[in-house]
């Protein structure tokens, strides 16, 4: 069994790859030769000045390269399956799960979009994850909306197996209010889960990344 952790969010843009990073950063700094991965990534053809792509920002944490964190890489800013369409050749999830088996343990997996985004037929990031037997850990927004959303997440995850671990609301404010506070409570609660939180770094460095990740108390999520 591959020891690490599957990283999935309850939607798109909801800070999974900063989780995955601070995860991974942190295990570097306390010498454990960790690799990270997120298996499929698109978007490319829509660079933003100000942010990595994903598989930069998680090469920068673990010291890896870009190319060795997402073998498959894509440019349109699509679904997974619907790039591989355009690019006129199915996702092959074998040769996926291969590489991810074969990386230095421990391994921090990032999936793509949600659990039920599709990459080919037969396959969506949830059944990617079962093959792999790691805990699942549940990127969330902390404001108005997350409740839902994490919850949902939780349901899809239980129904297929999935060994969850914990769900970190990113990015948490300095000073949260009435509604974050609730919400962490409602999601601990209602989900039965551990409910961690991940404040906005200063910067995306690998030493900022690591001190987040140090106080996410991640231990118990590795498989």
């Amino acid at each position: 069994m591959l020891r690490g952790c599957f990283v999935t969010g309850s939607d798109t843009g909801v800070g999974k790859t900063v989780v995955a990073a601070a995860i991974v950063a942190s295990l570097r700094a306390r010498g454990e030769p960790v690799s990270a991965r997120k298996p499929v990534l698109t978007g490319l053809d829509e660079p933003d000045p100000l942010v990595p792509f994903d598989h930069e920002l998680l090469a920068l944490a673990g010291g890896g390269t870009p190319e060795e964190v997402a073998p498959l890489r894509y440019g349109p800013a699509v679904s997974p399956h619907l790039a591989a369409e355009l690019a006129g050749a199915a996702i092959d999830v074998d040769a996926l799960l291969a590489d991810l088996r074969a990386a230095p343990a421990p391994v921090v997996v990032e999936g793509i979009g949600g659990l039920l985004v599709p990459l080919a037929a037969g396959w969506d990031v949830r059944r990617l994850a079962l093959e792999l037997s790691l805990g699942v850990v549940v990127a969330a927004r902390p404001g108005l909306g997350t409740i839902n959303h994490t919850l949902l997440t939780l349901e899809a995850a239980r129904s297929a197996g999935l060994d969850l671990r914990a769900v970190v609301l990113t990015p948490w404010p300095s000073e949260p209010g009435t509604l974050e506070r609730s919400n962490r409570a409602t999601i601990e609660r209602l989900g039965d889960i551990e409910v961690a939180t991940l404040a906005a770094l200063p910067e995306l460095s690998a030493s900022a990344l690591a001190a987040a990740g140090s106080r996410l108390g991640y231990e118990s999520w590795l498989s």
